[in-house]
Parts: structure tokens; sequence; C-alpha cells
């Protein structure tokens, strides 16, 4: 470290710049960090990120055997792409119906790493949470990492939403990766968190101590996600952010609430910003309720065409059932859109005071979406109003670069604490012996 100048490495086991919040995350902070004078370096999985072009930022491919590739997820590599034990364990763990990636990018991240002593300040780990994180400050660098939130609550509402006992299974098989994730995140030092609401979750999921979690709110880029009077609105148009049949992210509910919308407003319809999944139980549900011709889902867009959608929308919807913080819903907001969420985890720390900033409603109640949607709808001075509060929130309180400031205070306070990942087997020794001596 030169005159505060940090040199960081920012890990992601994945990065899509198209969908989730991994790859967003990790383009927007690095970039935010290296204009305040550092420089970042970060080792992706694939999908790779989408970096911006900023002196200062790098990206170094880790690549994985990409088993979750489009067209052919879940696919059985050739003979001649295993590399070594780590490939095994990649493939090995997904022919038993889990979810490697996490792990197998943090092992080869490490061994990426054996061979960098001394180039980076601080690791900052981006949700991987994978063993490997904890040979790297063996190495001599200082690590940390950032959870959104913890899976767990992930894992919990798709076993609620499971069909069968066989379905429950599956789920508990895919998600045996948390008990990884737990173990890691509680020998960390310093944990950074996207809300207040997540903090709390994590520690009741992981058992992580409120004194080693620091809560940075995460942004928009306000300068690209902003208002543009000159983009028309469509009649009855809502957007959402959502991937077709994950149920954290509460589609089904909106399609619901659609059927509904349109009893009144004939123009009402949905663009998805998202994957549609054939067959699943959202595309059984807009056949079901008639909606063929009025939900429509687009995916791969870039920056600009979802800004631009976004700002063409009458609505824009949050439905999840749960959200760590909820980018969608700061991005809308940013574009002065008219928002409609729920009160799911954070989004009311987001989203802000109902009818103020966003009419809110209870996740996972169609009835309440669809009486919120068709105010919005219905009412042009209401949507200028919303819009109108709710840009001048995100531009007080999430930007990226406040983020960033914030981050790299605790890269600094890590480097000056000089610690370790917590030895737990040590503690418990040290417990056992006070004990003995007190004659327990």
């Amino acid at each position: 470290m030169e005159d505060g100048r940090l040199r960081i490495a920012l890990l992601a086991y994945k990065g899509n710049p198209f969908c989730g919040g991994q790859g967003v995350y990790v383009r927007h902070l690095s970039r935010e960090l290296a204009r305040l004078g550092h420089t970042v370096e970060v080792l992706a999985g694939q999908p790779y990120p989408v970096l911006d072009p900023e002196p200062g930022v790098k990206l170094t491919e880790i690549a994985s055997l990409d088993l979750y590739r489009q067209p052919d997820p879940f696919r059985t590599p050739k003979r001649a792409e295993y590399r070594d034990w780590v490939d095994m364990l990649e493939v090995g763990t997904m022919w038993t119906a889990g979810f490697p990636e996490p792990l197998t990018f943090s092992l080869r991240a490490l061994r990426h790493l054996q061979g960098r002593r001394g180039e980076f300040d601080v690791v900052h780990d981006n949700q991987s949470l994978g063993y490997g994180l904890l040979g790297m400050p063996r190495l001599g660098f200082p690590t940390l990492a950032t959870i959104h939130h913890p899976i767990q609550v992930d894992r919990e509402l798709e076993l609620a939403a499971a069909p069968g006992r066989g379905k429950r299974a599956s789920v508990r098989r895919w998600y045996a990766f948390t008990r990884m994730q737990t173990r890691v995140a509680r020998r960390l030092p310093e944990i950074i968190t996207v809300s207040s609401s997540s903090a709390v979750e994590i520690g009741e999921y992981l058992g992580v101590p409120q004194r080693r979690i620091t809560t940075i709110p995460i942004g928009a880029d306000t300068d690209a996600f902003s208002p543009d009077p000159s983009v028309a609105k469509v009649p009855g148009r809502i957007v959402t952010t959502a991937s077709a049949d994950v149920p954290l992210k509460g589609l089904l509910p909106l399609v619901e609430a659609l059927a509904k919308v349109r009893v009144e407003n004939e123009h009402a319809h949905l663009v998805v910003v998202g994957k549609a999944k054939q067959d699943g139980v959202v595309a059984k549900a807009i056949e079901r309720l008639g909606l063929t011709g009025s939900v429509r889902f687009v995916h791969g867009i870039s920056d600009a065409e979802l800004i631009d959608l976004i700002r063409s929308a009458e609505a824009a919807c949050v439905p999840s059932l749960y959200e760590g913080f909820s980018l969608p819903a700061v991005e809308a907001m940013a574009c002065g859109a008219a928002l409609v969420s729920t009160t799911g985890g954070a989004i009311p720390e987001v989203a802000g005071e109902d009818g103020r900033t966003t009419l809110a409603v209870p996740p996972g109640d169609p009835s309440a979406l669809a009486t919120a949607l068709t105010r919005v709808l219905g009412d042009a001075d209401l949507r200028a109003r919303l819009g109108a509060a709710a840009r001048e929130r995100v531009l007080e309180r999430f930007t990226w670069r406040a983020a960033a400031i914030a981050t790299a205070e605790r890269y600094r306070a890590l480097l000056a604490a000089g610690r370790d990942p917590i030895d737990w087997d040590r503690m418990a020794a040290d417990r056992l012996r006070r004990g003995r001596k007190a004659g327990v």
C-alpha cells in the first residue's frame, strides 16, 4: 500500500452481466474503487463479468468447466477438458446433484494467488465463501467477504415451494454448499453486507457476531440510470426484473396480479427482464390466465436498453418475497419510475416510505399487488410524485461512489487490525483448558 492506495483482489465465482447481482456488484464497485485511486483486479469464474474500461481495473479469468453454460447446462465434459482434481470434484458434485462452483472457484483462486504473494494488499470475496478463502491469509492476504444475504433464505423458500419429498431432497442436496458457507463466514474477520436486514439474518443463519458485520448499501449508476422525458411512456407497461421460476423473486404472484389488473385496464402488460422457463410454474400460470400476449420476457439486453425500458414503463415492480437489498428497485427509482414493491426482507430499507417513494404491499399477495398497480397505472400525478421522490432518495443514499468509499475504509480497518481467520478449534481448546483449571 503506497500513499493510501490499495491493491485489491476482488473475487467473484460468477459474474453474469445480464442477470443477478454479482456481476453488477463487481463491475460498479471495481470502477468506483479505481476512481478513488486504488487498483482492482477482478478474479472471476464463468460467466465472466463485463467491467468498465477504467484505468486501474483488470479482469483475470479463473476458468472452470462451465458446467451450467447455455445451451447445454449440466453437461458432462469430454475427457480432454479435465485438468486436475478440482475439475473432478466439480463434475462429481454436479453428478450427485450438488452445486460445486463456490467451493471449486475458491480453490482455483487460492491456487492462482499462491504464485502472486505480495501483489495484493487485501482479498475481497463476493459471496463464494468457499474453503479456499481460509488459506489466503496464510499467503499474506488479509481476507474479507461480502454477503448480500444468506443463501439459506433461498433454500427455505424453495423447500416450501417444492412439490413432494423427492423434490425437497433435491433442493437440500443442491444447497448443501451453504454448510460450507456458514463455516467460512464464521472464520472470516470481517463481513460486509448491503442492508441492516441482511446483517441480522447473517447473524441468525450463519452465526456471525454483529460486531464483525458492516452494512454498506450499494447503489445505482445515477448518471446512466436517470429520467429522460424524451422517452415516451407506453400505456399500461409494467417492468420487473425476475428469474421466472425462482420463488424468492415473486414473479408468480405478479403474473396473477396482472390478470386482475387487466380486468380494469386492458392496456396493462408486463415486461420481465429475465429468462423464461418453458413449462415452468410461471409459464403455466401465464397460459392458464390467458396472458400469453400480455407478458414478454427479455434477456441479454444492454444497460442502455434496460434503462430505456424502465423509462418507458408507467410502473416498475419489485414483487420479491425476500431481498437482501434489491438493485432492481434502486435502478428503477434512479430512473424516476413509479415503484410498486413488497415489504420482503430489506426492500423497505431501499424503497422507502409507503405512499412517498413507493406503494408498498405484503409479499406474496396478488390482490394487494393488483390494487397498487391499478392505482399507479390510473394516476399520472401519483406516478410523477413517486418517481421524483424515488430519484431524490437514491441520490441521497444509494450511489456506488459512497459504497466504494465505505468499502475502502473497511479494507484499511482490516489491515490495521492485521487479523487472521478466527481459529475456532484453538478457541475451543482454550475454553476446555480454562474449564479444567476451574474444576469444571
